[in-house]
């Protein structure tokens, strides 16, 4: 009997050590767990899922939608109420199509149509990383969006009309650097969720990838090689910087991309910020710009005389101000935009230069909302869309009134 005992005991033991080793095999290595935070970074996960700045990746933060708001989920690694009790599987199913543990389908606001180009090596690596995080309790907050939007079971109809999944497929033809800006561009860092026009349905109008959106009361602008409004008269080396500190010789970053800005750009390598300009730069205009009708006499010099009031000190009398510190406005592609969301909000609430490691140094433009009304700030809007060279089309007082009411 007893050596019965003692075997099963060794016999134990193998299977304990055997368990142990298998263990010790499936757990991430420092370099996995150290790329998995690069894609992180890349696809600024912690924007959505960081609600409280004390609880990173904990989500709850709500995400507002054309359709209604969602909370982004918790993407700690509690068992219960985070991702702790996921297999890898279901991590790489719900990236790659949105589709959650249990069946149910994820709806767009989570970029999976964009995440669907990942290879699964990078969910892996993200996965990896994810699990390194301190596990926090926090039970996602159910979406509230308008009948009937909020029957998940519309998902399957939208997947069928509007997503197509599939992997990043590599030109043969463009650099490696390219290659590897396309991939960020179009999947892990989803660029075309803001900057790309949506459908009635939410969908991308992929005919006119990157050629501008309204978000969240700002515009986010062309990245495509439009003339006026895009990057067309941007190097690669003005792309890079404006990711790497927030700000460059032509423009500054204000708003929803400022925080794209310090939470992710900003802390991507060189290699992959170029990438990313260099594949934006081959970029050829997806639409034909607005053709802009001058505004008139009186509106010029009713702007002009606010801008000399207000403006000047900062901006100087031709506008070129100090760039990288108080942006230039000649030749300013976001102020030329056919929307003109930004710049009032920019007027509206005043802005902050954004600080980076790369550009510490701080500028700031006082909030105009109090000081000036409807008619003066849509007049200032036209004297500089349409001064020094710039076009753009006429702001009404009606539009600035709509901008105000912006939460």
């Amino acid at each position: 009997m007893r050596t019965i005992l003692a075997g099963l005991a060794v016999v134990g033991l193998a299977l304990c050590s055997a368990v142990a080793s298998t263990v010790r095999a499936a757990e991430p290595s420092p370099e996995l767990v150290a790329y998995g935070k690069t894609l992180v970074e890349a696809g600024d996960c912690a924007g959505c899922h960081t609600a409280d700045p004390a609880k990173p990746f904990a989500g709850g933060k709500r995400i507002d939608t054309p359709f209604g708001a969602i909370y982004a989920p918790n993407l700690t690694p509690d068992r219960d109420t985070g991702i702790g009790g996921w297999a890898d599987a279901d991590f790489t199913r719900a990236l790659r199509y949105g589709v959650a543990p249990d069946g149910s389908n994820y709806y767009p606001a989570f970029p999976y149509p964009y995440f669907t180009k990942m290879t699964k090596d990078d969910t892996l690596a993200i996965r990896a990383y994810l699990g390194t995080l301190a596990p926090v309790v926090s039970r996602n907050k159910s979406p509230e969006l308008r009948w009937p939007f909020g029957h998940r079971g519309l998902m399957r109809i939208w997947n069928t009309m509007f997503f197509k999944p599939g992997l990043f497929e590599p030109d043969q033809s463009q650099s490696a650097a390219w290659n590897r800006g396309g991939y960020l561009v179009t999947g892990l860092s989803h660029c075309g969720a803001c900057h790309t026009p949506k459908n009635y349905f939410g969908a991308d109008k992929q005919a006119q990838a990157l050629s501008g959106n309204e978000v969240g009361g700002w515009y986010a602008p062309r990245l495509d090689g439009a003339p006026r409004t895009g990057l067309k008269s941007w190097s690669v080396e003005d792309i890079a910087e404006y990711l790497q500190s927030g700000r460059n010789a032509k423009s500054h970053a204000d708003g929803l991309m400022a925080e794209v800005v310090v939470s992710s750009t900003s802390k991507m390598s060189d290699a992959d910020v170029r990438a990313i300009a260099v594949y934006l730069k081959s970029l050829p205009p997806a639409r034909r710009e607005t053709i802009v009708t001058p505004p008139d006499e009186a509106t010029m010099k009713a702007g002009q005389a606010v801008y000399a009031k207000f403006c000047i000190a900062c901006h100087e009398a031709d506008g070129t101000g100090s760039p990288r510190i108080y942006p230039p406005l000649p030749a300013n592609a976001l102020l030329q935009s056919v929307n003109p969301s930004s710049t009032l909000r920019i007027t509206l609430d005043g802005a902050h230069t954004v600080t980076t490691p790369r550009a510490p140094n701080t500028g700031e433009m006082p909030a105009y909302a109090k000081q000036l009304s409807d008619e003066e700030i849509a007049a200032v809007a036209n004297y500089i869309r349409n001064s020094w060279g710039n076009s753009g089309p006429l702001v009404t007082p009606a539009q600035v009134a709509k901008a105000r009411k912006q939460p």
